[in-house]
């Protein structure tokens, strides 16, 4: 059986990976169109920008690895087209025919349009190695920058730059930072966190575009304030990537829709990490997590083999921030009510998430015990008394 996989990131590598270990001793071609070897992405934004992480220590297995697996891995090569009838997919290099097609194509960084400005020189968006690459040389001390974006990735951005010794502005168009992923009192501690550190949040507050002619200059505000930068970055979300699928009718559902084992709406045809979605509550669930896209993709190998299983959503997530790192387990979709926690210090604590009597998630910052409690009790689909939380001195006694 011949097994493309298209895209080469950290799905990619884990889905190649667990073919081989399960069993695939046949053609196993993953194709990227970036010009290096899948690596992790979570560091790029923080460790490898502020040059304590080296792209060697990136990448995700060693350049002789792929040789070993008798893998064909094939870089800075751009997909152009898959035809389902054929089962062929072309690139600008090469056509690829195969029995199996996983597509791990992963998502793209919002841009605001270019009528207001999102596409001038001096605007940066955080996602691959070619951007970070992009934004290192601009990240001066004393310099000016306008991040656009109060969900994670503008807050993680924020954090590192003013690590760097810029001056920081954060606009956020909603009423408060963390608006569609967090409760209001993790992004009160976020926030704290952040005006310690002397980064400026403004909240509540739109733009009307980034000015400059030949290059960003600053951001307008729809209140008539403007914010003079010397760079900008976009911090506003990302995209699935399906073009591709598309074109070749797929259906699309938040993403590449899949069903429980991976499968797209071509029995050939498997998707997983960022760019798909698989049911889950009655909608179509994506996950933008490295854990997430782990899963999927090894689930995705199995059913390829036929050694069948069904995908079961385990989502946790984090963020590094300053000294702090925030841990998420589960999904607060749906919540009704929340029982914070105090940590160990000012600036640590935890928020758990309920709906009705059901425990569905949990946010710990610098609160890794908090953390790892909640998770064991969301998977174990456990909810203890939520007038307990605050309260009980050891929360291990929750697990009992």
């Amino acid at each position: 059986m011949r097994i493309v996989i298209l895209g080469a990131g950290q799905a990619a590598a884990a889905m190649a990976a667990r073919l081989r270990s399960r069993g695939h001793t046949g053609p196993l071609t993953v194709i990227g169109a970036e010009p290096v070897a899948p690596y992790q992405r979570p560091p790029l934004s923080k460790a490898y920008l502020l040059g304590q992480m080296g792209l060697d220590r990136l990448t995700l297995r060693a350049p002789d690895w792929w040789t070993d697996q008798q893998i064909d891995l094939r870089l800075g090569e751009t997909a152009l087209s898959i035809d389902p009838a054929a089962r062929i997919v072309t690139t600008d290099k090469a056509s690829h025919p195969y029995d199996a097609l996983a597509l791990t194509l992963g998502a793209a960084p919002r841009r605001l349009p270019q009528a207001m400005g999102g596409h001038l020189p001096g605007t940066h968006v955080i996602r691959d190695l070619h951007d970070i690459d992009a934004l290192a040389p601009a990240l001066q001390p004393g310099a000016r920058l306008a991040v656009i974006g109060g969900g994670y990735i503008g807050l993680e951005a924020a954090a590192v730059a003013r690590k760097l010794g810029l001056d920081v502005t954060l606009i956020e168009a909603a009423p408060r930072i963390l608006g569609r992923v967090a409760a209001a009192e993790t992004a009160d501690m976020i926030r704290q966190l952040h005006l310690l550190h002397g980064v400026t949040i403004l909240e509540g507050t739109g733009i009307t575009r980034i000015t400059g002619e030949d290059r960003a200059t600053g951001v307008a505000l729809t209140d008539g304030r403007q914010i003079a930068a010397d760079l900008v970055i976009q911090g506003i979300g990302v995209l699935p990537r399906t073009d591709l699928a598309a074109a070749a009718d797929l259906a699309l559902d938040n993403g590449i829709a899949t069903d429980l084992t991976g499968r797209t709406s071509d029995p050939a045809i498997w998707a997983a990490g960022d760019c798909a979605s698989f049911p889950h509550q009655g909608a179509q669930l994506r996950l933008e997590s490295v854990g997430g896209a782990i899963d999927m993709a090894e689930c995705v190998a199995d059913n390829i083999l036929d050694q069948p299983r069904q995908l079961t959503a385990r989502p946790w997530f984090w963020s590094d921030q300053f000294d702090t790192k925030l841990q998420i387990a589960g999904l607060n979709a749906g919540h009704d009510h929340v029982i914070t926690r105090a940590g160990t210090d000012a600036h640590s604590g935890s928020v758990w998430y309920f709906r009705d009597a059901t425990l569905i998630a949990v946010d710990a910052l610098n609160d890794p015990r908090a953390y790892m409690i909640g998770k064991r009790l969301i998977e174990a689909g456990r909810s203890p008394d939520p007038s307990l939380i605050a309260t009980i001195p050891d929360l291990k006694a929750l697990l009992t």
